[in-house]
């Protein structure tokens, strides 16, 4: 399985819209493959269109990572991975038993105007 993950270059997980890096982990190796995020301080929507174009299987999200955008371009294209760690590091030591969804409650991509 091939999965998306944005994280910054120090390696805390963010939105794509705040991210440096995708990282599209590859479980069958146990290797991520890193690339400049050509969204990053642009638009979630625009960092979405790049993750889709690299055809991973499945995306990690926390809340706030993704927008209503970004969700309907990615919504029956990926599973999603729901995670409450900080560092990818820590992501990949549990990725592997981590559980997907095919739909995400609202909350989850939600845009909040008061953050």
């Amino acid at each position: 399985m091939k999965i998306a993950i944005t994280y910054g270059k120090d390696h805390v997980l963010r939105p794509l819209d705040e991210a440096e890096i995708v990282g599209i982990y590859d479980s069958d190796k146990s290797v991520v493959e890193e690339y400049e995020n050509p969204g990053y301080m642009r638009s979630k929507e625009f960092a979405m269109l790049y993750i889709l174009k690299e055809k991973p299987d499945a995306i990690v999200v926390k809340q706030g990572f993704l927008c209503p955008g970004s969700y309907a371009m990615s919504r029956g294209k990926l599973k999603y991975i729901i995670t409450d760690k900080g560092m990818v590091e820590e992501l990949l030591e549990e990725i592997d038993n981590s559980s997907t969804a095919s739909e995400l409650d609202e909350e989850i991509y939600a845009e909040n105007e008061f953050e």
